[in-house]
């Protein structure tokens, strides 16, 4: 099984997208995605961008993870 983190997009340059996940910023490819934009959501895993995800869909990512590491 895969574990995909939730992330805010910052900032996009090149294909490659500046995330905030919980405070920690990384550098993640967003060529797998279409019209990905500053202030989305994504799921993340491996270093690439693997799905776009509502505000909703990250809370609940959030409080589930917050849940296993409780």
């Amino acid at each position: 099984m895969c574990v995909g983190l939730s992330a805010k997009v910052v900032r996009i340059q090149d294909g490659t997208a500046i995330v905030d996940a919980s405070g920690a910023r990384r550098d993640v490819s967003v060529e797998l995605l279409d019209e990905v934009e500053p202030g989305d959501y994504v799921m993340v895993h491996a270093g690439f961008a693997i799905a776009k995800i509502t505000d909703e869909d990250e809370h609940e990512t959030d409080e589930v993870l917050e849940a296993l590491y409780a």
